[in-house]
């Protein structure tokens, strides 16, 4: 049986990985096996990135939920340490909201936090 060179699975595959590539520089953009090596690599990068974001994120809340915590003479750790003890769940994203947006709230917040640490 011969041997398809020149099939529709074949053009509509390549004809995928050369669309994904569009907008490359140089070959890579144009050219299929360069292409394809550059479509894999870029999707392993976006997928990487993907869960990269999550602690981006995760680093920026915190630095913003800290620099309002100085303002107020309380640290990062010290504000998180009181908020456990005065059991208060509000997680990284909606502090750091409040740190921006709300200062009265975020103030309120801390004080309770600073308040627990006194007590024990």
């Amino acid at each position: 049986m011969a041997r398809a060179v020149d099939g529709s699975k074949r053009k509509n595959h390549r004809k995928k990985i050369l669309k994904q590539a569009k907008g490359y520089w140089g070959r890579r953009g144009s050219n299929y096996k360069t292409a394809k090596d550059a479509v894999t690599k870029s999707m392993a990068y976006a997928y990487r990135d993907r869960k990269d974001r999550k602690g981006e994120f995760r680093r920026l809340w915190i630095i913003r939920i800290n620099a309002a915590c100085r303002e107020l003479d309380i640290s990062y750790s010290r504000l998180v340490t009181g908020l456990e003890k005065c059991g208060i769940v509000l997680n990284r994203k909606s502090l750091a909201y409040l740190a921006s947006e709300d200062k009265a709230a975020f103030k309120a917040v801390a004080e309770k936090a600073k308040s627990a640490l006194g007590k024990s």
